[in-house]
């Protein structure tokens, strides 16, 4: 299930601190108000979680993985590492 954004329209609430974060199903119906404070709500666009520094991936390490590595030979031609 993902994790929808949302918060308030106008003014702030102490129940839900004015933004809040709910995990519903992509069939739920639209949430229209806040469910501790029932005042109107609006979805907010959020990022998304993706990691800022990645590794480069060892020939080791992605046949530990079960991949396939290849080593290009010449033009259309690999043969298998």
């Amino acid at each position: 299930m993902p994790l929808y954004e949302y918060e308030l329209c106008d003014g702030d609430c102490a129940a839900c601190g004015g933004r809040f974060t709910l995990r519903r199903p992509v069939t739920a119906p639209a949430l229209n108000a806040c469910p501790a404070c029932r005042r109107p709500i609006r979805k907010v666009i959020s990022s998304f979680n993706t990691p800022s520094i990645m590794k480069p991936l060892s020939i080791t390490d992605a046949k530990r993985a079960g991949f396939t590595v290849l080593k290009r030979t010449s033009k259309g031609e690999y043969e298998r590492q």
